[in-house]
């Protein structure tokens, strides 16, 4: 600990991250992944249900910065539906693809969307001053999801639009949620930092499932997060996994819990089957 309380200090003096959330951002992300890396998880590895084609795409521009994705969907049709998908801390990598392979296999088109710019880590240090640089920089990131719902909306035709992400990507997904609060038509929240302003919160209209584990840091924030939403009246379901730690269903690293990972899985699938098909 006193090591990580001295690289936080030294980022900080460096001017990478605001004092605001130096703490916070420094001694929980990375003291959650401090021993991890980006191996592929068995979640990663689930086949498909059905067969999918995919490319490399330019999804849109902010400014002069071009936004290049993944884009998987089904051979065999062209789906009414489609899925905003938000990486991991290690950046946009080939487990995330994997994922958005799955999800396609269900029956919707899924961009991975690459909030890094082309950027990947392959050690929590590097993790980390990528997942740091996105958070001092909230506004670009938030443009660079309004061009990927642009992109399904009014390229891909999509009806209806959903967004979902694991850790880092939980973040934005909520994040993304509260930027499009009218638009988006689910959102999917695997254990990422939460906002507990109750009046943003309450100008949420999609349902939403979120997933957390009990030995996670941030467990007491899904414990209000799910609070509030209640008593906001919202279509929302929390789960809460005993034991579980964080990024127990990432689709890269050495923390993945399989029943925990497989029951989130399949709450996803059903939810997204409920309220996008």
């Amino acid at each position: 600990m006193k090591l990580v309380k001295k690289f936080s200090l030294f980022i900080l003096m460096l001017g990478f991250i605001h004092p605001s959330f130096a703490v916070d951002h420094s001694l929980g992300e990375f003291e959650d992944h401090k021993h991890d890396m980006p191996v592929t998880s068995e979640g990663a590895n689930r086949s498909p249900m059905n067969e999918i084609v995919s490319s490399e795409i330019v999804y849109g521009q902010t400014n002069d910065q071009s936004h290049k994705g993944y884009l998987a969907k089904p051979s065999s049709s062209q789906p009414k539906s489609a899925l905003i998908v938000i990486h991991e801390w290690w950046g946009l990598n080939e487990d995330i693809h994997l994922m958005a392979n799955q999800l396609a296999g269900l029956g919707y088109t899924a961009l991975a969307v690459d909030l890094y710019d082309g950027q990947t880590a392959t050690k929590p240090k590097d993790a980390f001053q990528l997942s740091t640089n996105l958070s001092s920089n909230e506004a670009t990131a938030l443009a660079n999801l309004k061009t990927a719902y642009d992109y399904l909306k009014n390229e891909v035709g999509a009806e209806k639009i959903g967004i979902i992400g694991w850790c880092l990507g939980g973040k934005w997904s909520l994040r993304g949620a509260l930027m499009l609060p009218k638009d988006i038509d689910a959102a999917v929240i695997y254990y990422g930092s939460l906002i507990d302003d109750k009046e943003k919160l309450a100008t949420l209209e999609m349902p939403i499932i979120g997933f957390v584990g009990t030995k996670d840091r941030l467990h007491k924030q899904f414990i209000a997060f799910d609070e509030d939403l209640k008593a906001l009246d919202k279509n929302a379901s929390i789960h809460f996994y005993d034991g579980a730690r964080h990024a127990f269903a990432n689709a890269s690293g050495t923390a993945y819990e399989p029943v925990a990972a497989e029951d989130s899985w399949q709450k996803t699938v059903r939810f997204l089957a409920e309220h996008l098909d």
